[in-house]
């Protein structure tokens, strides 16, 4: 897959798709083959960092101490502190603040509460604060570039389905930084899997109501009438 490829593919789906009230996404759709989820080393798991922003503001949310408070207020779209733990006593009030926000990050030393009041909820959405993509801090941390890296970071997992899809930018954006999205979640993919390039079976592209376009492929499609 290449850059004109990708090029050709976001200008076909915008061509096939009908004007909308509202500002659509560009999806990303990875299908895969010769995927065994029992295998271990089939399993992926990981968050990628895109070269760009995806045109939409993610919500993320720092757990933090005393150390962290006053920067993290700053910086971060809410903050919890230990002393409001005892808010989210009810399940209820754990799901309600899992449904807000994207990211979560904690500060280091109070984990193994964060784990005992958020872990039930939190653990199996994958809403966890994660080390894997550095959202675990010491008390002395800078999290401010934390913030502006998770507003470009995705995750991406075969748990459910053989297959990647995500976001990569809004149709009002830059042509060249979509590319640059797409192209970054393809070659980070590759390097997950077992057999790179040979697990892959096609790429597809669609806006958020749009039908799918296959990279690479030129089709013959119909025009979406209102």
């Amino acid at each position: 897959m290449n850059k004109e490829q990708i090029q050709a593919a976001l200008a076909k789906a915008k061509d096939i798709s009908s004007k909308r009230n509202f500002k659509q996404s560009y999806d990303l759709i990875i299908n895969l083959k010769g995927i065994d989820k029992k295998k271990q080393e089939h399993q992926i798991d990981a968050f990628i960092t895109l070269p760009h922003s995806r045109g939409k503001k993610l919500k993320i949310c720092a757990i933090v101490g005393p150390e962290l408070e006053e920067q993290a207020k700053g910086i971060y779209d809410s903050v919890i502190l230990p002393t409001n733990f005892q808010k989210y006593k009810e399940k209820k009030d754990v799901k309600k603040v899992a449904n807000e926000f994207n990211f979560f990050i904690a500060q280091a030393n109070i984990m193994p509460k964060i784990a005992t009041t958020f872990g039930r909820v939190f653990g199996p959405r994958g809403k966890m604060p994660n080390p894997k993509f550095g959202g675990v801090v010491p008390p002395n941390a800078n999290i401010k570039p934390l913030y502006e890296k998770l507003q470009r970071t995705i995750r991406v997992n075969t748990k459910t389905a053989p297959m990647i899809q995500s976001s990569i930018g809004t149709e009002d954006m830059d042509k060249e930084e979509i590319t640059d999205n797409a192209l970054a979640i393809y070659d980070s993919l590759l390097h997950l899997l077992p057999n790179e390039k040979h697990n892959i079976k096609d790429v597809h592209i669609k806006l958020t109501m749009g039908k799918p376009v296959k990279v690479g492929e030129k089709l013959k499609v119909v025009k979406e009438t209102k």
